[in-house]
Protein backbone atom coordinates (compact mmCIF):
# COMPACT_ATOMS: atom_id res chain seq x y z
CA UNK A 1 0.00 0.00 0.00
CA UNK A 2 1.05 3.59 -0.33
CA UNK A 3 0.97 4.25 3.45
CA UNK A 4 3.40 1.46 4.27
CA UNK A 5 7.03 2.24 4.77
CA UNK A 6 9.36 0.18 2.62
CA UNK A 7 11.49 -2.37 4.41
CA UNK A 8 15.13 -1.50 4.38
CA UNK A 9 17.43 -4.50 4.26
CA UNK A 10 20.68 -4.12 6.07
CA UNK A 11 23.86 -5.55 4.66
CA UNK A 12 24.66 -8.87 6.20
CA UNK A 13 21.08 -9.72 7.12
CA UNK A 14 20.03 -13.31 7.67
CA UNK A 15 18.18 -13.43 4.35
CA UNK A 16 21.37 -12.47 2.52
CA UNK A 17 23.34 -14.96 4.57
CA UNK A 18 20.93 -17.76 3.69
CA UNK A 19 21.31 -17.02 0.00
CA UNK A 20 25.09 -16.85 0.26
CA UNK A 21 25.43 -20.01 2.38
CA UNK A 22 26.83 -18.25 5.45
CA UNK A 23 26.02 -19.72 8.86
CA UNK A 24 24.87 -17.66 11.84
CA UNK A 25 28.25 -18.08 13.48
CA UNK A 26 30.07 -16.75 10.42
CA UNK A 27 27.60 -13.88 10.13
CA UNK A 28 28.14 -12.98 13.80
CA UNK A 29 31.91 -13.17 13.32
CA UNK A 30 31.77 -10.89 10.29
CA UNK A 31 29.62 -8.41 12.22
CA UNK A 32 32.09 -8.44 15.12
CA UNK A 33 35.06 -7.95 12.79
CA UNK A 34 33.24 -5.15 10.99
CA UNK A 35 32.47 -3.38 14.28
CA UNK A 36 36.06 -3.78 15.49
CA UNK A 37 37.48 -2.42 12.23
CA UNK A 38 35.00 0.47 12.22
CA UNK A 39 36.01 1.51 15.74
CA UNK A 40 39.66 1.15 14.79
CA UNK A 41 39.21 3.26 11.64
CA UNK A 42 37.35 6.01 13.51
CA UNK A 43 39.89 6.05 16.34
CA UNK A 44 43.05 5.96 14.25
CA UNK A 45 41.60 8.36 11.68
CA UNK A 46 40.76 10.88 14.37
CA UNK A 47 44.19 10.61 15.98
CA UNK A 48 46.04 10.96 12.67
CA UNK A 49 43.82 13.88 11.65
CA UNK A 50 44.50 15.64 14.96
CA UNK A 51 48.25 15.09 14.51
CA UNK A 52 47.94 16.82 11.14
CA UNK A 53 46.14 19.77 12.71
CA UNK A 54 48.74 20.05 15.48
CA UNK A 55 51.53 19.98 12.90
CA UNK A 56 49.84 22.79 10.97
CA UNK A 57 49.08 25.11 13.87
CA UNK A 58 51.82 23.94 16.25
CA UNK A 59 54.05 27.02 16.17
CA UNK A 60 51.03 29.27 16.79
CA UNK A 61 50.16 27.39 19.99
CA UNK A 62 53.74 27.04 21.20
CA UNK A 63 54.47 23.51 19.99
CA UNK A 64 57.64 23.59 17.92
CA UNK A 65 58.78 20.65 15.84
CA UNK A 66 62.43 20.40 14.86
CA UNK A 67 61.81 20.03 11.10
CA UNK A 68 61.70 22.50 8.24
CA UNK A 69 58.41 24.28 7.57
CA UNK A 70 58.01 22.77 4.08
CA UNK A 71 58.35 19.22 5.40
CA UNK A 72 56.06 20.02 8.32
CA UNK A 73 53.35 21.25 5.94
CA UNK A 74 53.78 18.22 3.67
CA UNK A 75 53.56 15.85 6.64
CA UNK A 76 50.54 17.71 8.04
CA UNK A 77 48.78 17.52 4.69
CA UNK A 78 49.46 13.79 4.42
CA UNK A 79 48.18 13.25 7.96
CA UNK A 80 45.01 15.19 7.20
CA UNK A 81 44.39 13.25 3.99
CA UNK A 82 45.08 9.84 5.49
CA UNK A 83 43.13 10.59 8.68
CA UNK A 84 40.19 11.76 6.62
CA UNK A 85 40.40 8.60 4.52
CA UNK A 86 40.38 6.38 7.61
CA UNK A 87 37.31 8.13 9.00
CA UNK A 88 35.61 7.84 5.59
CA UNK A 89 36.47 4.13 5.36
CA UNK A 90 35.07 3.61 8.86
CA UNK A 91 31.81 5.28 7.85
CA UNK A 92 31.44 3.16 4.69
CA UNK A 93 31.98 -0.20 6.47
CA UNK A 94 32.79 -1.88 3.17
CA UNK A 95 35.15 -4.55 4.48
CA UNK A 96 33.99 -7.78 2.89
CA UNK A 97 33.41 -6.81 -0.75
Amino acid sequence: MENETPEIEREGSREDAGRMGISDQQLRRRRDISLRRTISDYGMGSIIFLIGIVMLIGPKIGFYVGIDDVFRYIFAGLCLLYGGFRVYRGSKKNYFN
